[in-house]
């Protein structure tokens, strides 16, 4: 089970400092995770030029030229922020045992180890 997963708020805890053009302490939400090479896609961090190809669509209309998109960061970079405190905080997980239908099942639940609710 994943730590961090698409759609959590995480706060950016490496790099150089906003005022410096950096992005730590910067909040988003997690738009994708590549769990193949650990990194993570948030809105609004680690914005970079992207310069397409100008071309032309069915339609006619022109398409490329100079774009600001998000760029992937490592997932060490980031940390979940707790919903109870706003701050970045460490997971951990809670083995739970829950009767559906008649049948007991064990559920993993993320943790936050700061305040220790549910995440």
């Amino acid at each position: 089970m994943a730590k961090i997963k698409k759609g959590d708020l995480v706060q950016v805890i490496t790099g150089a400092k906003a005022e410096r053009g950096g992005d730590k302490g910067k909040q988003g939400k997690v738009l994708r995770v590549f769990p193949e090479t650990n990194r993570v896609l948030v809105e609004g961090i680690n914005r970079v030029t992207k310069h397409t190809k100008v071309g032309q669509s069915q339609r006619g209309t022109k398409t490329g030229g100079i774009e600001v998109v998000e760029a992937s960061i490592h997932i060490s970079n980031v940390a979940l922020v707790d919903p109870s405190t706003k701050k970045p905080t460490r997971v951990g997980f809670r083995t739970e045992s829950v009767e559906r239908n008649g049948v007991k099942r064990d559920v993993r639940v993320r943790v936050a180890k700061s305040s220790g609710k549910d995440i």
